[in-house]
């Protein structure tokens, strides 16, 4: 690659990530002026706010990384310690996830004696 392509190159880079911060910056701006003044009661924002909230935010919950890189890595791990295992050892591993997630199940079903109340509305 000669130096002029490199050049190219990086400055196309640039130019997205300049593109990207500017469209993601209006977003986070125009949705916190349509939904935080009059639900929440709270001031406007400008876009230089907007986009260090964004940023904060990354910081804070996602990380400095790309999107979605550490979720693959862990599924790519797990899947590569599934394949190894024994047919037993996956029933025993599939077992547990059944008895230790919680989401949208009474405890009942997970044969907990003490769970024998149900939700009344």
């Amino acid at each position: 690659m000669n130096m002029s392509s490199w050049w190219k190159k990086g400055i196309g880079i640039v130019g997205i990530i300049t593109l990207a911060g500017a469209v993601i910056g209006g977003a986070v701006m125009l949705l916190w002026n349509w939904l935080a003044p009059p639900v929440l009661g709270l001031e406007t924002i400008t876009f230089w706010q907007a986009l260090g909230l964004f940023v904060l935010g990354r910081i804070l919950f996602g990380g400095l990384r790309g999107f979605g890189h550490r979720h693959h890595h862990r599924r790519h791990r797990l899947h590569d310690r599934w394949r190894h295992m024994t047919p037993q050892e996956r029933e025993t591993f599939s077992r547990g996830l059944r008895n230790n997630c919680r989401w949208g199940r009474h405890a009942s079903h997970r044969g907990n004696p003490d769970s024998s109340q149900t939700n009344s509305a």
